[in-house]
């Protein structure tokens, strides 16, 4: 169709780590969508969401349409609308002595990404769809329970769109008490099967991180250590995430760098990395003072 937008083709990332744990989301996640219903991975940033959500939907086989909440979004941004004219023109020489000229314009439907997925049977992985207004998230009730697309445009040949059966549902959220977040309604949320998330266990953290920087088993042990023990501590304004594992362990492999907390290029990183997760401002300098040395503890601590 003129103006679809375009689905991707998504695989199994290679360096996708399914431990025991990854694994048993992603089965219990499938089990729910092949019976037809939606799911919803909730969990804080960092805990892997969209990466599990786009694992899970390589796993359906089918194209995926990809959708990031904005607050900004309305209505018509997740199903379409008119988008100017198209004409048309027709000469008559029936009669060689004759000759007639028709025009005329018709209004131009234009798909969006929700229409196209429900159209064609494309998997929906709607990404942090909490961030997006309630008002705009409301085309999804029928969607998921009737299985029906109402089309905003009345003059079109059908003003109901039926979902394919093909469809299929995979929606993130951060908890709601985070900043710009909206609260899902009820009767959204009652749709979903919710699936909640937190930071993995060690081990997987561990062979994430090994999976993603190309450093060995022993040596990102250490800096997953460093982080997690950071996040224990509460002493930061930003939870440190699995992210900055990953961050430090592959600038570090990438210089050829082991963790070492004589090397100060590796402690440079550290600081760096894991710095931003404190505030600095002239107000809290002595705590980010302290949050510095405390980082410099946990380094000399694991990697001394």
């Amino acid at each position: 169709m003129e103006g679809m937008p375009a689905a991707l083709s998504v695989r199994p990332r290679s360096d996708f780590v399914e431990t025991p744990a990854v694994q048993e989301l992603a089965e219990r996640a499938l089990t729910y969508l092949t019976a037809g219903f939606p799911v919803h991975f909730r969990g804080p940033s960092g805990t892997g969401k969209t990466t599990l959500a786009l694992h899970v939907a390589a796993q359906l086989g089918r194209p995926v349409i990809l959708i990031a909440g904005d607050d900004e979004f309305k209505s018509s941004d997740l199903i379409g609308g008119q988008n100017g004219y198209r004409y048309r023109k027709v000469v008559d020489r029936y009669i060689h002595s004759v000759l007639r000229y028709e025009e005329d314009a018709a209004k131009q439907w234009v798909d969006q990404r929700l229409t196209t997925a429900c159209r064609e049977g494309f998997t929906l992985v709607y990404d942090e769809f909490t961030r997006s207004r309630p008002e705009a998230n409301n085309v999804l009730l029928a969607v998921l329970e009737e299985r029906l697309l109402a089309l905003p445009d009345m003059t079109r040949d059908h003003s109901y769109l039926k979902v394919d059966p093909e469809f299929r549902a995979i929606l993130t959220s951060n908890p709601q008490e985070y900043a710009g977040i909206h609260d899902a309604q009820d009767a959204l949320s009652d749709r979903l099967v919710t699936i909640d998330l937190d930071y993995y266990e060690r081990e997987t953290e561990i062979a994430i991180t090994v999976a993603r920087s190309s450093m060995p088993p022993e040596q990102a042990t250490s800096i997953v250590d460093i982080v997690r023990d950071f996040r224990a501590s509460g002493e930061y304004d930003q939870t440190p995430t699995l992210r900055a594992c990953i961050m430090i362990a592959r600038v570090a492999a990438m210089q050829g760098l082991q963790p070492s907390a004589r090397d100060p290029r590796f402690v440079s990183i550290c600081l760096d990395v894991l710095g931003t997760k404190t505030a600095f401002t002239k107000q809290a300098r002595e705590r980010y003072n302290k949050q510095q040395q405390m980082l410099l503890r946990l380094i000399e601590h694991h990697c001394g």
